[in-house]
């Protein structure tokens, strides 16, 4: 029982706390603080909670934290009863656990309460009471000036409700409209269509239907419905419209020596430095994100160039759309962790653009930086000096800085159609999202044979073969000298070479004849590649050094023969070619023939 009465007492006296305290703060503004119960990213959610919190204590207000986000407060109080009062309030579970201490300069515009009380318990909380500072009034926005803003102030821009300055009345509101651009016109039906309250044509003329949305938003925030929106609302309008863009501190900057200028999240990226063709903006801020300004001269096969290479990259993921036209591309690049855009265009001798690299997730704010990026994007004189960021250290797996995306495994192939149908080893397509002939043109498996290790693969466009694979009708000879063509360094040299040794035997250790055994010094990437003799005839696939979990020995390789090559293709629906006969070729002709017929197959996650 003394339990109870003991914490009635304190519940009381933390009562007398909240009715007394706003007269405390005006004595001595320095000690007035908040305590903050809830930050919500969504203003209608913060602003039902806060409703919700009045109901059952006094002194609930919210402010705009910033960054998008809206909390619901308790106060003003000195410090010391703020104190008390969380104490109190957390121990009989009134407000949430985490709830904590707020200072005034961390909240920006009140939206809770609305009306003249709200705005008294604003200054009182955030100002001395012996000031009286003359509020003042909004400009109306410039004709020039677009509804995406470049802002220089390093902190996120604030929404300021109307009930905090002083406001127009209906005729002063129609007398400040009639002033405005018919841009700007349309700037406020794009702010309000992303706000949900309008959806026809953006055409900057103010009938019924811009009236009625104008109407719907001044209800669900509160003001006075009258279809007319004051300067002091339209700046609300348009700061919550912008708010993507304040919260990564949009702002243009001009790069002379890339001869760009744009908008940029200056928050989030500040510059790095030079690797041509790029002006490296990384990453400055808790986002994540990473920014190029492309700045080259050339003409449209440089272009065309940088587009094949900027899709190596990883910053550019594989999945997305991508188009290449006349004097222009453009490419966009998802996974689970970044989305990527990517573009460029050749003017006058010079190819200029941007990659904007954005986290997975935040696609809202991302489309809008984006689309502010585009819309600001100038080109000036000059492009980057070929030399610029020529003392950075170089490395084979970076193109200007940046890291080229890697396959999880690439074996060798060889053609056996005209058309391009490809065989391999049958582990290089285990567990892939998208497998590549020579990196560039994708495949689909038409077979895979697992227990006998060989795989076939379609491209899914047509391909002419420098060579393709004849197969050989006859049986070799043991100890005679035969070829494997592959890519033994998995593609790293950019081209096949011929490792030479001897047929062992026609069967391997378990004896079966389908298999030959070897006498030879193969690397992982040439399994898959096609075993030669003299004349040029595929005498079979080498398979790789591991199998079924048994590493090989040295200089001990095995192959799947001709008659099983051909066994599995015709199953395929792929009729091969035979060669019955032919002489020996000279060493050139030879390799020539077999590094014609083979590719490099990768397995990309």
């Amino acid at each position: 029982m003394k339990k109870v009465i003991a914490a009635l007492v304190l519940s009381l006296n933390a009562l007398a706390f909240v009715l007394t305290t706003p007269a405390q703060a005006q004595q001595n503004a320095q000690e007035t603080v908040w305590i903050q119960i809830a930050a919500r990213p969504s203003l209608a959610t913060a602003q039902q909670e806060a409703q919700d919190f009045a109901a059952r204590l006094p002194d609930v207000a919210g402010f705009a934290l910033g960054g998008g986000w809206y909390g619901v407060l308790i106060g003003p109080y000195t410090r010391e009863d703020a104190d008390r009062v969380l104490q109190v309030y957390q121990g009989e579970n009134q407000i949430p656990r985490d709830s904590f201490i707020a200072l005034p300069a961390n909240l920006r515009s009140q939206f809770y309460p609305l009306g003249a009380d709200a705005a008294q318990a604003t200054q009182s909380a955030t100002q001395p009471a012996t000031q009286s500072p003359a509020p003042a009034q909004p400009a109306a926005p410039s004709a020039a000036e677009p509804v995406i803003v470049a802002q220089e102030a390093a902190e996120p821009a604030v929404t300021l409700p109307e009930t905090t300055l002083p406001d127009e009345s209906p005729a002063e509101a129609r007398r400040s409209e009639r002033l405005l651009s018919r841009a700007e016109r349309q700037d406020l039906q794009i702010a309000l269509k992303a706000a949900g309250f309008y959806n026809a044509a953006i055409d900057g003329a103010f009938g019924r239907g811009t009236r009625g949305s104008m109407s719907d938003w001044q209800l669900s925030k509160g003001y006075e419905v009258t279809g007319v929106l004051t300067t002091a609302q339209r700046k609300v309008l348009l700061d919550d419209y912008n708010a993507p863009l304040i919260s990564v501190g949009m702002r243009r900057i001009s790069d002379a020596k890339a001869g760009i200028s744009l908008e940029i999240p200056a928050k989030e990226v500040a510059f790095d430095k030079y690797e041509p063709p790029f002006a490296h903006y990384e990453s400055t801020g808790d986002l994540g994100v990473q920014l190029l300004l492309i700045s080259q001269r050339g003409d449209k096969s440089t272009l065309y160039g940088l587009y094949d290479i900027m899709q190596t990259l990883e910053i550019v993921p594989l999945e997305g759309p991508r188009e290449r036209k006349g004097n222009s591309f453009t490419l966009e690049g998802r996974n689970g962790n970044i989305t990527s855009f990517t573009q460029a265009s050749l003017k006058n001798g010079e190819i200029k653009g941007f990659t904007l690299i954005w986290p997975a997730g935040d696609e809202a704010r991302r489309a809008r930086v984006l689309a502010a990026m585009q819309a600001s994007f100038e080109r000036q004189d000059g492009v980057l000096d070929d030399a610029a960021g020529a003392d950075i250290q170089q490395d084979i797996d970076l193109v200007s800085g940046l890291e080229i995306r890697k396959p999880r495994m690439s074996r060798s192939g060889f053609f056996v159609s005209a058309d391009g149908v490809v065989i391999t080893t049958s582990d290089v397509v285990q567990g892939c999202t998208r497998i590549t002939l020579d990196h560039g043109y994708a495949a689909e498996i038409a077979a895979n044979d697992v227990e006998n290790g060989m795989a076939i693969l379609r491209p899914t466009q047509d391909l002419a073969p420098m060579a393709v694979a004849e197969l050989s009708a006859q049986s070799p000879r043991l100890q005679s000298e035969i070829a494997v063509s592959g890519f033994s360094y998995e593609g790293v040299l950019g081209a096949p070479s011929l490792t030479w040794g001897k047929l062992a035997d026609v069967k391997n250790l378990d004896g079966n004849t389908g298999i030959a055994r070897l006498e030879l010094a193969a690397q992982p990437g040439d399994a898959g590649g096609p075993v030669v003799d003299s004349t040029g005839a595929v005498l079979g696939m080498l398979l790789p050094q591991e199998i079924k979990g048994k590493q090989l020995p040295a200089g001990v390789s095995f192959a799947v023969n001709a008659a099983a090559l051909r066994s599995a293709l015709e199953a395929a629906g792929v009729t091969p070619q035979n060669q019955t006969g032919g002489t020996a070729l000279p060493n050139q002709a030879l390799v020539h023939r077999a590094t014609g017929m083979t590719v490099l197959v990768s397995c990309w996650e």
